[in-house]
């Protein structure tokens, strides 16, 4: 089998879908002459890698003509649609990317006009045997980390406890919204700054993995608006979209913690839904000046009302920010994750490159979760109800694809086991959160622990244990 790897059209995009330990793996997984890639000229670039490199781990260079020539083309995101996939006579053409297609379902018909047999790495399955496929996991934990750092950047005070001759520091308070595995990573990177640091997430299985990263969990009684803690998260574990009463009275009784809070980080999402609005202006607005917002749901509509995709906006003296580059800001890490997750999928997709792909593709449970078009149609059921129709749908045209969307690495709603680390202590202190009624300033109330991979001592600023990549 011929693999081609394409460097990412995107200009923004700096990453790419294999790196030169992913073309080593691919090529020991068949005989040299069945296993074989290409690489677009110029690919790794942007993540530091430069075209000698693949070439020692036995790649060979090329076109993109070329490459799109390959029994199976991948690709970060999506194909532009300038891009036609062109594989040797009598074979299938495979497409694989991270292209969102519960977001934007019309590139899944695109691909299926073309005839093309594409898979989609955001939707691999939540289960054990895919978990080292899991490419949104890998991307949340990166943007959960860079999110962070740049809500510290943005943030006129340090972030942890300073006891010195000037005087004493107060640590930040950190307030993360959606407990996912950029929730739970960046929880992490804020407490191995020193911040002290809480958070929230609507699943009560959450609560726990809150706390196990040494934070704060926030709970929040909303049964009076008719919620239903065990309806929260689908089967998948994804949270659920809330009934409107819902959504209202979260966004009440969250108000006095944001406004308590140096720096709020929201990472909550819903697979192929607009991101839920979980801080309002007014609740901007209530925060001291200097604070920061840090929207990580910007590519579908944020979690803040104020956020812009890539854009800076001031409002009451907060800074709001929404950046939706911050894995390509860490290209070559997120490229390497990237990377071995993609390889991991395409050695289950072909596990002997000399027979060429898998034939059971609808009865894998791993791949057709994964396959949304093949022989011109759209086979994923969740795409095709997207689109309004059946599995069958006819192709629609590529200008009625939304615009402005990229993979959404977020993950934010994802739910993730944090894992202890050895030297971890497990003291961890709580405390009762602000009555609805009265709103009083959770500042008043004791600091959290910090962790390292698990919780430590409070009242002092200490290591931050990493989620689960």
């Amino acid at each position: 089998m011929h693999l081609g790897v394409l460097r990412e059209s995107d200009p923004s995009e700096n990453r790419v879908a294999v790196v030169p330990d992913g073309v080593a793996a691919w090529i020991r997984n068949g005989e040299q002459s069945a296993a074989r890639v290409s690489v677009e000229h110029g690919a790794g670039s942007g993540a530091g890698i430069d075209d000698a490199s693949y070439r020692d781990a036995g790649a060979s260079l090329a076109g993109r003509d070329e490459v799109l020539a390959a029994d199976i083309v991948v690709s970060v995101g999506d194909l532009p649609e300038t891009d036609v996939l062109s594989p040797a006579a009598g074979a299938a053409a495979i497409f694989v990317g991270a292209f969102d297609p519960l977001w934007a379902p019309q590139r899944a018909q695109r691909h299926a006009a073309a005839g093309v047999c594409a898979f989609s790495l955001d939707l691999v399955p939540r289960i054990t045997r895919a978990q080292s496929m899991d490419v949104l996991s890998a991307m949340g934990t990166i943007a959960g980390y860079e999110s962070v750092l740049v809500a510290a950047s943005r943030l006129p005070q340090m972030f942890p406890l300073m006891m010195t001759a000037a005087g004493t520091l107060a640590p930040a308070r950190v307030l993360v919204l959606g407990a996912g595995v950029a929730g739970l990573q960046a929880i992490a990177t804020a407490r191995r700054l020193g911040a002290v640091v809480e958070a929230y997430d609507v699943r009560p299985a959450a609560l726990e993995q809150i706390r196990s990263m040494g934070a704060r969990a926030v709970e929040i009684d909303l049964s009076e608006a008719g919620a239903d803690t065990a309806t929260s998260e689908d089967a998948g574990g994804y949270a659920r979209a809330q009934a409107d009463a819902v959504a209202d009275r979260q966004k009440q009784l969250l108000a006095p913690y944001v406004a308590a809070s140096d720096v709020v980080i929201t990472t909550a999402a819903i697979p192929g839904r607009a991101s839920p609005l979980l801080v309002t202006a007014a609740m901007v607005e209530a925060m001291a000046s200097g604070s920061v917002v840090v929207d990580l749901a910007a590519e579908r509509g944020g979690n803040c009302e104020l956020s812009r995709p890539d854009a800076e906006v001031v409002h009451s003296g907060v800074t709001v920010l929404a950046p939706t580059d911050l894995v390509s800001r860490c290209a070559r890490h997120s490229s390497q994750m990237f990377s071995r997750a993609l390889v991991t999928f395409l050695r289950h997709l072909v596990p002997d490159p000399d027979e060429g792909p898998r034939s059971d593709l609808h009865e894998d449970e791993i791949l057709s979760a994964m396959l949304v078009a093949q022989g011109g149609e759209v086979t994923h059921h969740k795409v095709a109800e997207a689109l309004g129709g059946s599995p069958d749908s006819q192709a629609m045209p590529e200008s009625q694809v939304p615009s402005g969307h990229q993979e959404s690495p977020q993950a934010a709603s994802e739910p993730q086991e944090a894992q202890a680390s050895p030297d971890a202590q497990a003291s961890q202190e709580t405390s009762e959160p602000p009555a609805t009624q009265e709103s009083p300033d959770p500042r008043e109330q004791t600091a959290a622990t910090d962790s390292q991979e698990a919780p430590q001592t409070s009242q002092a600023p200490g290591e931050a244990q990493e989620a689960r990549s």
